[in-house]
């Protein structure tokens, strides 16, 4: 029964967020659109539900083109390719807004694991992969536990290398137990601490 309240619920959030939030979004929209590399989205392939390959969305931040600079998937603090308006958006989290477009398209949850790129999902042990039986999400407990992830992963001498060994299996093992656990109340608390945290 709670997969398909899940999912009414996510709509209904989704159109009343972008509704809400238009305010916000569209003087983002009209800055990237004049300012720095004039792309207002990108489109990014994630793995989601079931192993399905899907593009996830969000507002631009970094430079075109530039897949060689900074440290590859990967982005850290700091890192060269962001551009100034990219910066703030990636503070604030409004880069990730765009994701609301997502669940309306039903790729993805308010609340989720979120979702990797093939890369590392190719990584994943037998139990890890369980994280794929639900869809991902904008927000999870990850996402509250490392809400500065690119500054913690800049501590490490390789930064992808201490990602996949060390801050990746941490964040798999956060999302297994969401899912074993998962409720509406757990999501509405997850939200509103992920709100908190970005205002915090």
């Amino acid at each position: 029964m709670y997969p398909f309240l899940k999912r009414f619920i996510d709509i209904l959030v989704a159109l009343l967020a972008l509704i809400v939030l238009s305010p916000i979004l569209i003087p983002v929209i009209i800055i990237l659109k004049l300012t720095g590399e004039h792309e207002v989205f990108y489109l990014q392939k994630r793995i989601g539900y079931r192993n399905q390959p899907f593009y996830i969305w969000k507002f631009a931040t970094m430079l075109k083109n530039s897949p060689n600079l900074g440290a590859g998937i990967i982005t850290l603090r700091n890192d060269p390719r962001v551009t100034p308006v990219g910066r703030f958006l990636r503070k604030t989290k409004i880069n990730e807004l765009p994701q609301l477009i997502n669940v309306l398209k039903g790729d993805m949850s308010i609340v989720g694991p979120r979702p990797e790129v093939k890369k590392y999902v190719d990584l994943y042990t037998a139990e890890q992969q369980k994280v794929l039986s639900v869809k991902p999400g904008i927000t999870d407990p990850v996402s509250i536990r490392f809400f500065n992830e690119n500054e913690i992963i800049a501590r490490y001498p390789d930064p992808e290398e201490g990602y996949i060994r060390e801050v990746m299996p941490e964040k798999l093992r956060l999302n297994l137990e969401y899912i074993d656990h998962q409720s509406f109340s757990k999501d509405f608390a997850i939200v509103i601490k992920t709100i908190a945290r970005i205002f915090s």
